[in-house]
């Protein structure tokens, strides 16, 4: 079926009924064939006790000992369930009590045990309510005159049965393939898949976009049907269409890109103006095109956006959210007629937003620029040609004074930015959380301000019209995912700590990267500190938001193209301007405009009608489980494809030798950061074989008994790239040189 029991159960609840007709149509259930197997599911689930049926209508039954969550599993077999709640405990689940569950599977757990100060509450598997691995990787093995696959993840602790796909699987014996699950594990019997792609004869001999694709069961195309939905969409904005909405075709805009490219997977979103008000104010304007206007809820492409949930870049290649001709229709083109969504922001001398207004426009580009050409003008302005001059004489505005004091309120807010070279597919901080500096590319993060701006504005208008919306935020970072960083930091001389041992603050971070700058190791620093940032969330109600230190509420706005919640938020601005009330009878004469911030406090009645207030409600809480759960599987994917990547590079130096910084230790050995390339890779305890080494757990060090050597967090060292895993992306180390002298305190016993 085309629909998950995780997705008929999100449009559920414990204390309304929901017709089945109801359910039909969110779940896109359009032929007998999937209206069938709703019934099945719907009768299934009323007989284990899931669901109950009143009046020939549904609602969830709630118990309180059944909990939701997501297995993870060891390659050991044991495995714990993850609830979605922060701080929730994580539950224990044995092997016995699985139920043909599989690792990464989204369950409901049934407590059997409750939880101790010193162990996790135990449970089983009642329900499996959306299966992780449609796919898998493999490899072919020969078994009794047929085939089995056995999955390359060792935490994945079964065999299928693989079945004739017209392939010689003779010939694929030993190789790594791509195996679809055609039937899961039933009682005794066995799982079921065919070969649908043979991938090489090992990991290292296929391409690594080809595994990572596989290994997270990513769509690498198209259907027909989709690419021919995208195709029949208007080529141009129909006329009555841009009579309808605010004429900024006059105002000067450019579109600023990190380069001119005739991929036509790649999409440019937005485009920028900048008008002086008077001496103390100026208006920036940021056009987000108008994704909204060509993909209608429920149609053939929402569908798919909305599965996909994120676009997947893995290099140079990129897994879109549309097919092509959606890209084409929607890029923001020099010269072209373009609808999009305007944010019209008033800044003062002080960068702080006086007032605001969104609408729907229709702009045309004037300069299509690359961040390259932007410094190039900006840098060399004795050579900038006369039909530019005005151009330059803007963007120098916005870049030299506009953003910069954008910039300065958001760090006196406490928040922080990371030094590092590699940018996010997003204007906005995207899915790390934070806003990268760079010293090549500072126009990059000078944008981002606005599109991180944009964000801000939209979230409070939404709030102050009690509009229900997608909002985005970031969890504070653990303690103990900071504790060793601090610790080689100060072994590194920085002398660093927390403001106060109760929490994590932005404050923190902006004083770590603030430190960091006047560190040699600067660079591992600030790569070690973005890995200790918890991933952006979805949420349906503001939350705060860590790496921007924003706790007022905020959304993601400027991507439509490449996120589904960006295109939601959206929408929800349409259906505020196409449903939206402006007065609160028909008998009030003076109505607010409802784009504009001077509409705030103005209000005292609902704005959408009820039935859509409502229905919005509904979609959204649905819907955010999954785009936070498709955004973690893109983030894993682009990991991936990075240390596969940084794996191959390092097997083709297989015996050379690096200069690289301790920055883990453990008993069974320490990590060494190689800073040139950012990669780790792990020096084994046994490979140390000039003395017995102890570990000290309370200095963070291994220590020689005889020697007197110490390897601790901080020491450079000279390491040879000794073996590399390719595929688990694991790299093997010996030391050459380096380490330290152990002091007194080293030689004692924890």
């Amino acid at each position: 079926m085309d629909f998950s029991i995780a997705a008929l159960l999100a449009h559920l609840s414990d204390d309304k009924l929901v017709a089945a007709k109801v359910l039909e149509k969110k779940l896109g259930c359009e032929d007998d064939e999937n209206i069938q197997k709703l019934e099945i599911a719907l009768d299934a689930l009323e007989k284990v006790g899931i669901v109950a049926k009143e009046r020939g209508k549904y609602r969830k039954i709630k118990e309180d000992s059944v909990v939701e969550a997501k297995l993870r599993c060891s390659s050991k077999g044991f495995c714990f369930a993850i609830q979605d709640e922060e701080d929730a405990d994580d539950i224990y689940v044995r092997e016995s009590h699985l139920s043909n569950a599989w690792n990464g599977d989204r369950v409901l757990v049934r407590i059997i045990k409750e939880g101790t100060r010193r162990r996790s509450p135990e449970g089983e598997v009642k329900l499996i309510l959306e299966r992780a691995n449609p796919s898998l990787l493999a490899q072919v093995k020969k078994d009794n005159g047929g085939f089995l696959a056995v999955p390359l993840d060792d935490r994945l602790l079964f065999e299928l049965a693989l079945r004739p796909n017209g392939q010689d699987l003779a010939t694929a014996i030993d190789h790594l393939v791509h195996v679809s699950v055609l039937r899961y594990p039933i009682g005794e019997h066995p799982p079921q898949g065919q070969v649908t792609r043979i991938l090489g004869s090992d990991a290292e001999a296929a391409a690594d976009t080809d595994i990572v694709c596989c290994k997270h069961d990513l769509p690498q195309a198209f259907t027909e049907a989709a690419i021919q939905a995208a195709d029949t969409l208007p080529q141009t904005p129909e006329t009555d269409k841009i009579e309808q909405r605010r004429d900024l075709r006059d105002l000067l805009t450019f579109t600023i890109e990190n380069d001119l490219t005739d991929d036509v997977s790649f999409i440019t979103e937005n485009a920028f103006t900048i008008e002086q008000i008077d001496q103390q104010q100026w208006q920036i304007g940021i056009h987000i095109t108008d994704v909204a206007h060509y993909i209608e809820p429920n149609t053939l492409l929402d569908k798919i956006a909305k599965k996909r949930g994120t676009s997947v870049y893995l290099g140079d290649r990129i897994l879109p959210l549309f097919p092509d001709g959606v890209q084409k229709r929607c890029s923001l083109i020099k010269g072209e007629n373009r609808l999009v969504m305007s944010i019209l922001i008033n800044l003062d001398d002080k960068g702080q937003v006086s007032e605001f207004e969104i609408c729907p426009s229709v702009i045309k580009v004037d300069h299509a620029l690359s961040y390259s050409q932007v410094q190039s003008l900006l840098s060399n302005p004795e050579e900038v040609k006369q039909d530019q001059k005005t151009l330059v004489e803007r963007l120098q505005t916005l870049l030299f004074n506009l953003c910069p004091l954008v910039k300065s309120q958001r760090l006196q807010r406490g928040s922080f930015e990371i030094q590092f070279e590699k940018f996010t597919a997003y204007k906005d901080e995207g899915r790390k959380g934070v806003i990268f500096a760079s010293s090549t590319l500072p126009v990059r993060s000078l944008l981002s301000e606005l599109a991180v701006l944009a964000g801000i504005v939209v979230a409070k208008h939404l709030l102050a019209l009690e509009i229900p919306a997608i909002y985005c935020g970031q969890p504070e970072p653990d303690w103990d995912e900071l504790e060793d960083l601090i610790k080689l930091s100060n072994n590194l001389g920085l002398n660093l700590s927390l403001t106060t041992e109760e929490e994590v603050t932005s404050q923190d971070y902006q004083t770590f990267t603030l430190a960091f700058a006047t560190s040699s190791a600067q660079k591992v620093l600030n790569f070690m500190l973005q890995t200790t940032l918890k991933p952006v969330k979805y949420s349906s109600h503001p939350m705060p938001h860590f790496g921007l230190a924003y706790t007022e509420g905020y959304v993601h706005c400027v991507s439509p193209g490449q996120r589904y919640g960006d295109l939601w938020v959206q929408r929800v601005l349409m259906i505020l301007f196409a449903e939206g009330r402006d007065k609160r009878n028909k008998l009030v004469k003076n109505a607010v405009n409802l784009g504009s911030s001077t509409s705030h406090g103005q209000i005292n009645w609902n704005v959408l009608p009820t039935a859509t207030q409502e229905s919005l409600i509904d979609e959204f809480h649905a819907i955010i489980a999954h785009l936070n759960e498709r955004d973690k599987v893109a983030e894993d994917a682009e990991k991936d494809l990075e240390g596969l990547k940084k794996a191959e590079k390092m097997k083709a130096r297989t015996g050379q030798v690096f200069r690289g910084l301790i920055t883990g230790v453990q008993s069974y050995g320490f990590f060494v950061e190689i800073e040139d390339l950012l990669v780790e890779g792990l020096v084994h305890v046994s490979s140390l074989k000039d003395d017995w080494y102890e570990y000290r757990a309370r200095h963070s060090c291994l220590v020689g008994r005889k020697n007197r050597i110490a390897y601790r967090l901080g020491d450079e060292v000279e390491v040879e790239v000794k073996n590399v895993d390719y595929y688990r992306q694991q790299i093997d180390l010996v030391t050459v040189g380096g380490g330290s002298t152990a002091r007194n305190e080293d030689l004692e016993e924890d």
